[in-house]
């Protein structure tokens, strides 16, 4: 019995010198150990990368969102008052053709006018001599 308690009185001193550090690690584990700490360097970069990219992404995002909502109010606005504005168009050009034609009438009568009344002065011009 007394080999058996040294023989486990052993194993946990060894095992407590390898767990708290006593033991120098190998230069392959510290080979092996900088290599993980590079590549963790890099993931670390490549994820910094990302994340600003989707930080990006998103704000591109809330613009165009922004973007479309405007568009949606400027719309809304264009057909609320393109309606009264071409009503108001449509009147202001009857209008016109009016006066056109109004003036059209009196330069027509006008002319008929002096025609008829260039006749009368001639011969009552001729009467008179």
């Amino acid at each position: 019995m007394g080999m058996q308690r040294w023989l486990g009185l052993s194993v946990v001193v060894v095992g407590l010198s390898v767990t708290t550090g006593c033991s120098t690690p190998s230069e392959e584990s510290q080979e092996r150990l900088a290599v993980l700490e590079a590549e963790a360097e890099q993931l670390d970069a490549v994820l910094d990368d990302v994340e600003e990219r989707l930080l990006g992404n998103q704000a591109m995002l809330q613009t165009w969102q922004e973007m479309g909502r405007r568009h949606q109010e400027v719309t809304q606005l264009h057909c609320q008052t393109s309606e009264p504005h071409m009503l108001a168009r449509m009147k202001h050009y009857e209008k016109m053709e009016e006066r056109v034609t109004q003036m059209r009438r009196r330069s027509s009568v006008a002319a008929v006018d002096t025609v008829l009344t260039s006749g009368k002065s001639s011969k009552h011009k001729q009467g008179a001599n």
